[in-house]
């Protein structure tokens, strides 16, 4: 379209070309305008299609099986479903030995944290064990990691040991609270497998970055805090997880102070972050911080046994029973009272564990330059935690630290689970009583030791600097958990993370613009001190969608810049305001309320004697003011592709006309 031949049907042909040349204001330079065309017509089916595909299957799953034979396709659908048949054809004694050298390492740091996280998440020291066993075999045939290492992680131990503890105590009702724990494992196994399944992955962006920082630093510390009872010996110790409650329990319990366990637990605390550090330093030495934990337990172990007649005020472990994990299908809790508490405790459990697993993934997949599907990644860690919920495990996930072992010690597939699942198999069956005297202490040493580098100090003040909004939900979510409580931490961060999006929605940008002298191109002149306004036109610029949510907002604020631009005109005599050009180019899409409001403001600009123009509206926006007619009622020259275009089309048609 163009100056003189302003029509829709022109506009919904294909090939438009352009018009009549106009002359630029201020310039003699001739400049074409070009017409906005409508997209290809589409069916109502086609474009629905076309959506659902975008939404649900970004990744095009189904490429691959194009234009290939039945039996291709069944060897495809089989290493989808199983990735474990992708390499396995291609394993050979190379890797094999790799693995082997890997998977015994991260058993030796997954054998102690496994027993120290049980009695985080307040279940039996055995459980923590179990749950590296079973998941870890299920997640080498079904998980697309190379380098994932599965077990129970810290946070997830946390969650479920304070959302159960405060409606079902784990020492007077042990059998239900067990009971909860395997529901809840079984609703966060089915929740993370429906996600993938159903292609509903973007659920667990609610979680932003900025709301993890904060609530893992907020956990690491409550979890930190809750292990001074094995490091300081005191029997008599709150349930609650709140900071102040437990600093309280903590000095008034000052009586059971133990010198001995303080002096051994301080002891292999420095040991412990010691060899943390080294290994930091140095990645090569990798295998020190992730021997010195089993090393810790053998030696603290022995201390105790051999002091075990001279004091008796260093607790320890215990009997822990031997053999596999037995059944517990039978344990699930489907009915009763605390039916609701199981679900809720797995649901938010699930999104925590699956959105540390699939980011650990995913980091390691990065610095190895191969790709973790993470809806493949969702169905394997929930059918991984449906299956151990039936086999005595609670909730697990890839860890951070014991993946970070297991890549640094030269894993190349997913048998390094396999290989660390062999080794708690052997300590399961003939190793169990020797961990009796292990004290309670030294599991202390090992979680503070692990939770430690969740504080991620640096990540919180780089927040600061970039977006103060995302410091800010970060230290909701710290001081949410380390006030408040773990789960209302969470949903209070979330909900400050809605919020946020929700103000973007509502609130959109609007921008002016001006012109950079000598140049067609137009740009904020916030932005651009050498960007000045063209005399007679207000040009602004939507940067989101137009919705209901944000047209009523939108056009109030576009009638404000219009009152402001002409207090401005008449403050300091300039040119009457004449135009109002509207850069439609971030707008990506637009609803019923939205081409409303255009019509709208269409409308009180023309009581006003001001012309609204469209600029460079994209193809399903474009579409859809055609449909409305909207197009007909701008004008002739209403719509154009440029900004450069329309002011110098409008400009010379009232210099045609004979206007100032």
């Amino acid at each position: 379209m163009g100056h003189g031949t302003n029509r829709v049907e022109d506009m919904a042909s294909p090939n438009n070309g352009t018009t009549a040349p106009a002359t630029a204001n201020a310039r003699e330079t001739i400049v074409e305008i070009h017409s906005v065309c409508l997209p290809p017509k589409k069916t109502a089916f086609q474009k629905l299609k076309k959506r659902f595909g975008d939404v649900f299957f970004p990744d095009d799953p189904l490429e691959r099986f194009r234009n290939q034979t039945w039996r291709n396709r069944v060897i495809l659908g089989l290493q989808s479903l199983f990735p474990i048949f992708t390499w396995g054809s291609q394993y050979d004694l190379k890797l094999l030995r790799s693995d082997v050298v890997s998977g015994l390492t991260i058993a030796s740091l997954a054998i102690p944290q496994g027993i120290s996280y049980a009695k985080l998440a307040n279940l039996p020291p055995i459980v923590g064990l179990y749950s590296s066993f079973v998941p870890p075999l299920i997640y080498s045939v079904l998980g697309s990691s190379k380098h994932l290492a599965v077990g129970p992680v810290s946070i997830a131990s946390l969650v479920m040991g304070s959302m159960l503890s405060e409606s079902v105590s784990p020492t007077q009702d042990s059998i239900l609270y067990l009971k909860l724990a395997f529901t809840s494992t079984f609703f966060a196994g089915l929740f993370q497998a429906s996600l993938g399944l159903l292609r509903l992955g973007f659920v667990i962006d609610f979680l932003s970055k900025a709301t993890l920082i904060g609530f893992t630093a907020g956990a690491a510390v409550i979890v930190s805090l809750q292990q001074l009872k094995g490091l300081l010996g005191i029997v008599h110790f709150t349930g609650k997880m709140q900071f102040i409650p437990v600093m309280s329990s903590v000095f008034s319990h000052r009586s059971e102070w133990s010198w001995e366990t303080i002096l051994m637990g301080l002891g292999f605390l420095a040991i412990l972050l010691t060899t943390r550090h080294i290994s930091m330093r140095k990645p090569k030495l990798f295998w020190i911080s992730a021997a010195s934990p089993l090393a810790s337990v053998a030696i603290s172990t022995l201390l105790v046994f051999l002091i075990r007649n001279k004091t008796h005020a260093i607790s320890f472990i215990g009997h822990l029973p031997k053999g596999l994990n037995p059944p517990s299908s039978n344990m699930l809790y489907f009915s009763g009272t605390h039916l609701a508490l199981a679900i809720k405790t797995g649901i938010i459990t699930g999104i925590l564990s699956l959105t540390e697993g699939i980011a650990v993934g995913r980091t390691f997949a990065s610095l190895k330059n191969y790709q973790v599907n993470g809806n493949k990644e969702m169905m394997a860690i929930g059918f991984m935690n449906m299956a151990g919920s039936c086999t005595s495990c609670y909730v697990t996930t890839g860890s951070f630290s014991r993946s970070a072992v297991n890549y640094n010690a030269g894993a190349k597939t997913a048998v390094s689970n396999i290989v660390m699942a062999s080794a708690v198999l052997v300590t399961l069956l003939f190793l169990m009583p020797l961990f009796y005297y292990t004290p309670n202490l030294i599991l202390a040493a090992i979680i503070l030791t692990a939770v430690i580098g969740l504080i991620d100090y640096q990540a919180a003040y780089k927040l600061w600097k970039v977006d103060k909004f995302d410091f800010f939900t970060c230290m909701c979510s710290f001081f949410g958990v380390l006030l408040v409580s773990v789960p209302l931490g969470l949903a209070i961060a979330v909900g400050v993370s809605v919020l946020k999006v929700l103000l973007h929605v509502t609130r959109p940008n609007t921008v002016e613009f001006g012109n950079i002298q000598g140049t067609q191109i137009y740009q904020s002149l916030k932005r651009y001190r050498e960007a000045s306004r063209i005399p007679g036109f207000l040009i602004l610029a939507v940067e989101s969608p137009i919705y209901f949510a944000n047209s009523t907002y939108l056009q109030e604020r576009i009638l404000r810049w219009t009152r402001e631009e002409e207090a401005r005109i008449k403050e300091n005599n300039g040119s009457t305001l004449k135009c109002i050009i509207l850069d439609m180019t971030a707008v990506s899409s637009i609803d019923t309320c939205g081409i409303e409001a255009v019509f709208e403001l269409r409308r009180r600009l023309e009581k006003q004697s001001l012309q609204l123009v469209l600029v460079n509206p994209v193809g399903s926006v474009m579409e859809k003011l055609h449909k409305s007619k909207i197009i007909e009622s701008l004008g002739l020259s209403g719509l154009y592709l440029t900004v450069g275009e329309a002011v110098a089309d409008l400009s010379s048609t009232w210099k045609a006309h004979g206007q100032p």
